[in-house]
C-alpha cells in the first residue's frame, strides 16, 4: 500500500509518500511561504539530489497540493508512474476534541466534527482541513484518514486533564487539558519499550518532545496519564516564543496594566514569550542559546538553566505521578540533537538512579548524528534514551489500518 502523509500549516505543507509493505519513504518535501508571492519547495528522494524548487502562481494549499502530486508523477524527478498508486492519504490534524480518541477515516460527519472543533485550535485545524479539502477535489476516490495530535492523550483520567474552574466552563466551552505532539509521543515510547527488549505495558516513561514547541507527556503502560500542553499548546515547557506556565492572574494583570486587546495578548503570550521574550527578541532559536551558554553569556546560561529546570521539574513530577520510572526519552529537534540540554536536565536525578553516559551523549549523539539508542549507563536505574521521532510513520501506519480493516468514506 502507498500511503500519501500531508502535514498542512496555514502556510505550507509537508508531505511523505511511503510504501506501507516495507515503510520505506519514497519521497518527502516541504511546500512553505504558500500565498505569500514565492513559494518554495524543498523536495527529496533516496539516493537523489535534493531539488529546491520556486514555482510561480502557488497561492492556496489546493494548488500547492496539485503541484506535489503533478511532481510525484513527473517523468524527471517524480518516484510513481501514476496518481493511481496512491492508495490512501493520512492527514495530521491537530485538534480532535474530545470525540476522537483515535485515528479515523474521513467520512460528512467526521469532517463535520473536525470544523466544529476550530475554536478549540484556530491556527491549526483551518489549515487541516484545506488539505482534506486539497485531496477531495483532486483525488476525490481515494480514501482519506485524520490523525489527531490529541488523540493519544484521552487516555487522561479525570484528574489529569480536568482543570479546577466552575464546571459549567467545562460542559460549555470543554476546557480541559488535552494535550498535543500525541503521535510523537506514541511513537518514540513504543519504540523505547521495542529497544529496551521489555513489553510496554509494562513500562513507565516520560516521553520529552523538544523542537520549538515543546511538550512533556507520562506514558504509562502505554497510556498517557499527563501531559506537560493543556487546553492549547500554550501551557507547560519554556518554549521559542510561547511562555509555557505562569501565573493565570499574569494575563489580566498585563491586559489591565496595557490595555490591550485579547488578540494582542494572546499574540504575547504566543509569539513574543519564551525564549524570544527572555532574551529581548535577540534568540528564539535553541543552538543560538547553547552556543551563547557554552561562551559564558550571563544571558544565554540563565536561559538554558531555565529551560532545562523547567523540564527537569515535569520529570520528577510525572515520575512521582506513576509511582516510579522506566525510561526518559529525548527526542525533537533539541531533544536528539542537544547533549547539553539532557545533561542538565537529567545528571540533578542521580537520586532517582539516572547515570548518564558522558561520551554517548556528546560524543555518539552529538547534533546531526542521527542516533538511535541509550545515553545512560548499563546500570542506569532509569534508561535514557534519545530516539529521532517519526510522526509521519506513526499516520502513515494508522492510515493503512484503517483502509486495510474499515470501510471509509469521503466527503
Amino acid at each position: 500500500m502507498v500511503v500519501l502523509v500531508l502535514n498542512c500549516g496555514s502556510s505550507s505543507v509537508k508531505f511523505q509518500l511511503l510504501n506501507m509493505d516495507t515503510e520505506d519513504v519514497i519521497a518527502k518535501g516541504l511546500f512553505e511561504r504558500i500565498g505569500a508571492g514565492q513559494a518554495v519547495l524543498k523536495y527529496s528522494r533516496p539516493g537523489q539530489d535534493k531539488l529546491k524548487l520556486q514555482p510561480e502562481g502557488i497561492e492556496d494549499h489546493n494548488q500547492a497540493i496539485a503541484f506535489i502530486l503533478d511532481l510525484l508523477i513527473d517523468g524527471e524527478n517524480g518516484v510513481i508512474k501514476s496518481l493511481d498508486e496512491i492508495d490512501s492519504v493520512g492527514h495530521r490534524v491537530v485538534h480532535g476534541g474530545e470525540k476522537f480518541s483515535s485515528s479515523m477515516a474521513i467520512t460528512e460527519a467526521v469532517y463535520q466534527s473536525l470544523v466544529e472543533n476550530i475554536p478549540l485550535a484556530p491556527l491549526h485545524n483551518p489549515a487541516n482541513l484545506l488539505g482534506i479539502d486539497a485531496i477531495n477535489e483532486i483525488l476525490p476516490d481515494v480514501p482519506q484518514v485524520g490523525v489527531f495530535d490529541t488523540a493519544f492523550h484521552q487516555t487522561m483520567p479525570k484528574m489529569a486533564y480536568l482543570y479546577p474552574l466552575p464546571m459549567w466552563l467545562y460542559d460549555k466551552y470543554r476546557l480541559r487539558r488535552y494535550g498535543f505532539h500525541g503521535t510523537s509521543h506514541k511513537y518514540i515510547s513504543a519504540r523505547c519499550a521495542d529497544l529496551d527488549g521489555r513489553p510496554i505495558e509494562e513500562m513507565k516513561i516520560i516521553t520529552v518532545h523538544l523542537g520549538n514547541g515543546a511538550s512533556v507527556a507520562a506514558i504509562d503502560g502505554g497510556k498517557s496519564v499527563d501531559t506537560s500542553m493543556g487546553f492549547t499548546p500554550l501551557e507547560g515547557l519554556v518554549m521559542g516564543s510561547r511562555c509555557g506556565d505562569i501565573d493565570p492572574a499574569i494575563p489580566v494583570f498585563i491586559q489591565k496594566n496595557e490595555n490591550i486587546s485579547p488578540d494582542e495578548l494572546d499574540s504575547l503570550l504566543n509569539r513574543e514569550s519564551g525564549v524570544k521574550g527572555l532574551s529581548s527578541g535577540r534568540y528564539i532559536d535553541m543552538r543560538d542559546i547553547e552556543d551563547g551558554y557554552f561562551e559564558g553569556d550571563p544571558l544565554c546560561v540563565d536561559i538554558l538553566e531555565m529551560y532545562c529546570y523547567r523540564i527537569r521539574k515535569y520529570v520528577g513530577a510525572y515520575s512521582a505521578a506513576m509511582g516510579g520510572l522506566d525510561a526518559v526519552i529525548f527526542t525533537a529537534g533539541v531533544g536528539e540533537n542537544s547533549p547539553i540540554t539532557r545533561e542538565l536536565v537529567m545528571a540533578p536525578l542521580g537520586y532517582l538512579g539516572v547515570k548518564m553516559d558522558k561520551k554517548v551523549n556528546d560524543d555518539d549523539a552529538h547534533p546531526g548524528s542521527g542516533y538511535e539508542g541509550r545515553v545512560s549507563t548499563a546500570d542506569s536505574t532509569v534508561s535514557v534514551w534519545v530516539i529521532p521521532t517519526n510522526e509521519e510513520l506513526v499516520i502513515a501506519r494508522d492510515t493503512k489500518e484503517i483502509v486495510s480493516t474499515k470501510e471509509t468514506g469521503t466527503v
